[in-house]
């Protein structure tokens, strides 16, 4: 009865109607059939994933503050907490600090240090002469000093700056090779010059 019924109310259609008709009914049986074939998968629980994703939101971070600020130490951080956050916690800068050095936007990331102003490089980075009485500091240097080591002109130099910048300090004088611009040569020249 309900077939002879949907004949013959399927007979006033145009042929077009009827196909749209039949489209329709085709993509809701390929939808309901992935629906139900993705959904075998294993179940997971709720309270485990809102368990792990808590327990990394929530783990502490240690980030050392250095240099010009009023409280410098160790603080514990939130995941995802920004320079600006931890210079905070340190008190903020002391008067006169220098912060065009620093991003105080980038995210900080677990045992880093964070120095904040200038170190007294001046007097012991290399000079143009050749002479040396001490070694660049990657993480402190500014780009004129950074042009003090050999090959490394005011490109490379600034290139240097703004990769510590954008990704924090470097952890290994190796991590230098990461700048464009400086490969093995120019490292097996200047590593002996630098430190952290």
């Amino acid at each position: 009865m309900f077939i002879d019924e949907l004949r013959e109310k399927l007979l006033h259609f145009t042929l077009d109607q009827r196909r749209a008709i039949i489209s329709i009914g085709v993509v809701a049986v390929l939808i309901a059939s992935f629906f139900a074939l993705s959904s075998r998968g294993e179940a997971v629980e709720p309270s485990k994933i809102v368990q792990s994703i808590s327990e990394r939101v929530d783990a502490p971070i240690l980030v050392h503050v250095a240099g010009k600020v009023r409280n410098p130490g160790v603080y514990p951080m939130l995941a995802g907490s920004r320079v600006n956050d931890a210079l905070v916690a340190a008190g903020g800068p002391l008067p006169g600090t220098d912060m065009s050095e620093i991003n105080l936007a980038r995210k900080v990331v677990d045992g880093e240090q964070i120095f904040l102003g200038t170190s007294n490089l001046g007097s012991t980075a290399r000079g143009k002469s050749g002479t040396s009485s001490g070694k660049v500091n990657i993480n402190r240097a500014s780009a004129t000093q950074f042009e003090s080591l050999p090959t490394i002109g005011p490109v490379i130099a600034r290139r240097i700056v703004e990769f510590r910048k954008s990704n924090g300090q470097f952890i290994s004088i190796e991590d230098l090779q990461k700048v464009t611009g400086i490969g093995a040569k120019t490292f097996a020249r200047i590593k002996d010059r630098i430190t952290l």
